[in-house]
């Protein structure tokens, strides 16, 4: 059993900035990469930032320079730090992460129910 239960969500003025949380817990063996994505009304979820177990980061162009992606593996835990917040950031944003259970020989890939972001103009 697995869960992704994500935090920091809200509004906040454009030019504002928040810090979305998401903790993994469970029966965790290990987890590979953890990041996240986000989905506006009536377009196609994204991906927004991604860490790898390696350390590795990689970032939508949209939000190159005002995002910033960070995890505490002690934690299980992977962070959004989000800067200089414009309106088109407006969207449910959902945790993502690849673990391994314990018992198994493989990951598979794990979804947060996602936490709203709005930002007002």
């Amino acid at each position: 059993q697995v869960q992704l239960v994500e935090s920091g969500g809200g509004l906040v003025q454009a030019g504002g900035s928040l810090r979305l949380s998401c903790a993994a817990s469970g029966t965790i063996f290990s987890i590979g990469a953890m990041g996240w994505y986000r989905q506006a009304p009536g377009k196609q979820r994204e991906l927004v930032a991604v860490f790898t177990s390696s350390g590795s980061t990689n970032y939508a162009d949209s939000v190159l320079g005002r995002f910033t992606v960070s995890r505490d593996n002690a934690k299980n835990t992977v962070y959004l730090q989000m800067n200089s917040l414009r309106p088109e950031d407006t969207a449910i944003y959902y945790c993502n992460a690849n673990i391994r259970r314990t018992g198994q020989t493989f990951s598979y890939t794990y979804w947060g129910q996602g936490t709203q972001v709005t930002v007002s103009s």
